[in-house]
């Protein structure tokens, strides 16, 4: 049987379709059949030189004009991105993998991302503070940073583009930016809209390639400015470390292990669909989701019971069509979900449910894994300990609030956690001892424009949405004027 032809997704760089100079390509898969259906440029560090050079050149220009004509290329942006609203679902379900309804959801977040930076421009502030001395000012100016790498996460290929993109470019920023090597399509195909607008040349540069060789050099350049990543620790390492010779500003959103604290008090009905649909979301591949529920004994049968049943109500199968759930991104990240599961049995735990690939023949090929529960889990146990990052739910039996307090502190990294409880002193303690970046009270798994989203500890430093997400992208310059 003839292969069928791959379409071929160029780079945009400096306003141009570009190529691997050596001509070398990268397969993208199918995350549900391992069938590769594009291929993408394998870029070197040549090309990621480039693409540097080119936005260090356009970064003039671009800042100088006023923070409201930058927006308005942005709302431009919107307004072609909106008529092509299924195009994007359809192709975020194709590379990723998540649900059609999932990835409508996805488009629909990378345009209110969009949206509140155009809205931005006009609420860029700085400050004037009284001087020492008589006919003079000091003035504290917001100024963008330059030349601003963004490297994606595959987890949301689309939405992470709007949340980065956005701020960066209406405060000033010229931008370098790199999806990640499972999930560049999105990203090529948001390039198109880019040219139909005509965003001056330069401004947004898109390359693609593997971290370790792309990532690692575009962190390193001293062109580079700011780096802001959205990925694993590890990555968020290496990038610290390749950046460190230059002291790159860096924005770090990095991975976490949120416990899902449910005490004797709690709801118990409305904690077993928060932890469901918090655990399972987008296959379990979000960094803020549900990675080890901490129930109290005295309510643990009932809501094992009833999460049980309620996770067999989910549907697995083609994301494309009516399912909750589609396939894991990419092989190594299933591998390693399988490999959690089966320490963590070997080390006592009991399989609840799942733990396996579906049965039938749609599922003989492709990343799957059905949502899987484990019980009679302790806090020393494997996935009790590592981020898991997939549809796997480790319960453990906890004696009181300070046990969960003190499981989820002894972390080193802490970017969310869940509790849910009637208690208001209780969730009023853990405001102020629960060392995380977001903390749900009584709420599933959610993310507002408006708020910010950062982790604690190893779980990064800065952080990205609402004012503060704006912030991240400028720095200050402080201006003694003296007047006479």
């Amino acid at each position: 049987m003839k292969q069928q032809q791959l379409e071929h997704y160029s780079c945009y760089i400096n306003g141009e379709w570009i190529d691997a100079l050596n001509g070398d390509k990268t397969e993208v898969e199918n995350p549900a059949t391992n069938c590769a259906f594009a291929t993408v440029p394998n870029m070197s560090t040549k090309e990621a030189e480039l693409a540097l050079v080119c936005a260090q050149n356009a970064e003039k220009d671009w800042r100088d004009l006023p923070a409201i004509q930058r927006a308005d290329y942005l709302f431009k942006m919107i307004e072609s991105l909106v008529k092509k609203r299924d195009l994007f679902a359809k192709l975020l379900v194709l590379e990723q993998g998540k649900t059609l309804a999932e990835a409508y959801g996805e488009f629909d977040d990378t345009i209110n991302y969009l949206r509140y930076s155009a809205e931005a421009a006009r609420r860029i502030e700085g400050q004037i503070f009284p001087s020492d001395n008589s006919d003079e000012q000091l003035w504290i100016q917001k100024v963008p940073y330059g030349v601003v790498v963004a490297l994606c996460a595959f987890n949301y290929p689309l939405a992470l583009i709007g949340r980065k993109l956005g701020p960066a470019l209406v405060t000033g920023n010229t931008v370098v930016l790199k999806p990640h090597e499972a999930t560049p399509i999105t990203a090529m195909e948001f390039c198109k809209t880019l040219d139909e607008i005509g965003l001056p040349a330069g401004v947004v540069n898109v390359i693609t390639g593997g971290g370790a060789k792309v990532g690692a050099y575009l962190s390193a350049s001293p062109i580079t400015k700011l780096v802001t990543v959205t990925g694993s620790i590890r990555a968020g390492q290496e990038i610290t470390r390749s950046s460190a010779d230059n002291i790159t500003a860096l924005s770090l959103e990095l991975g976490g292990k949120a416990s899902f604290i449910v005490l004797e008090d709690a709801d118990i009905d409305a904690a077993v669909e928060a932890a469901v649909i918090s655990r399972y979301a987008n296959c379990g591949q979000v960094c803020i989701c549900n990675e080890l529920v901490l129930v109290h004994e005295k309510i643990a049968d009932e809501f094992t019971r009833k999460v049980i049943e309620r996770v067999k109500q989910i549907r697995v199968g083609d994301p494309m069509s009516d399912v909750n759930m589609g396939p894991s991104v990419t092989q190594g990240g299933l591998q390693r979900v399988y490999d959690i599961v089966e320490k963590t049995l070997a080390e006592g735990a009991t399989l609840a449910l799942g733990g396996k690939r579906p049965d039938g023949e749609k599922f003989k090929h492709g990343n799957w894994i059905e949502p899987t529960v484990l019980t009679d889990v302790s806090a020393d146990m494997t996935a009790a300990k590592e981020e898991i990052f997939g549809p796997v739910m480790p319960i453990v039996t906890i004696s009181s609030y300070e046990q969960a307090l003190e499981i989820t502190n002894r972390r080193n990294d802490g970017l969310s956690a869940y509790i849910y409880t009637q208690n208001y002193k209780t969730f009023m303690h853990a405001i102020k001892n629960v060392e995380v970046g977001t903390l749900f009270i009584n709420k599933q798994i959610v993310g507002y424009i408006q708020g910010y989203h950062s982790g604690h500890k190893r779980s990064g430093v800065g952080g990205e949405d609402g004012i503060y997400g704006i912030e991240g992208y400028l720095q200050k310059r402080t201006v003694y004027l003296n007047c006479n």
